[in-house]
């Protein structure tokens, strides 16, 4: 009991930052309504809004480049305005038969310092001392599946850094670019732009200017 008070009072005296600093992995029994959030810059579980989305967050796994799991789990989480745009991105893609599947979504900045430990090298990981636009929940890295769940063909895997996975790169068959296109046309429709080297990366338009932020989250 006096353990308790004592965390209790350290939390409330913003002495233990993690008090704070947690976002709720809880997944609510019933979907929210997205439309009813009024505070556009509050982080959501992307769960709680919708289950016509498949999650593969690599890093929350060791099938990334860095080779090591550097998530505790694999949550999505995001700013509402950004959510916002992902449900119109992706109801449209359903309407013509796909769904999209996420890779990665909001990245705290410890774990941003942890990758950059791993890979001190701007060309693969955004410094944290800057940040980048998943550390300020406005990004995601997405790719496409069809309705039998197959992933469509982009010409290479999430996280490939050579020129092949630059939209510019156009040295590939014509159902990649096509692939490609798709993808990049809907989302720039629903307030996204692209990352000319990576094929998977949008940001929220408007993002750039959000706060790099520390929140993490605890899994259940």
């Amino acid at each position: 009991m006096k353990f308790k008070k004592i965390v209790l009072v350290f939390c409330f005296a913003g002495i233990l930052l993690s008090c704070k600093s947690y976002l709720d992995s809880t997944k609510s029994s019933t979907l929210l309504d997205i439309t009813t959030e009024t505070d556009e810059n509050k982080f959501v579980n992307l769960k709680n809004y919708s289950n016509d989305f498949v999650y593969d967050m690599k890093y929350a796994t060791a099938d990334n480049f860095l080779k090591e799991k550097v998530y505790p789990c694999d949550e999505c989480f995001l700013r509402v305005k950004t959510v916002k745009s992902l449900l119109a991105a992706n109801k449209n893609f359903i309407e013509k038969g796909f769904k999209i599947k996420l890779y990665d979504c909001y990245r705290p900045r410890a774990i941003q310092r942890k990758m950059w430990k791993i890979v001190p090298d701007a060309n693969y990981v955004a410094n944290p001392k800057k940040g980048s636009i998943h550390n300020k929940g406005g990004a995601v890295d997405i790719t496409l599946i069809d309705s039998l769940g197959i992933e469509l063909d982009m010409g290479t895997k999430f996280d490939f850094f050579g020129e092949e996975a630059s939209h510019n790169y156009l040295n590939l068959s014509d159902t990649i670019i096509q692939n490609r296109k798709f993808l990049k046309d809907i989302m720039l429709q629903n307030n996204f732009s692209s990352f000319d080297s990576e094929w998977w990366h949008y940001n929220l338009n408007g993002s750039k200017a959000d706060k790099v932020e520390n929140l993490k989250w605890k899994c259940n």
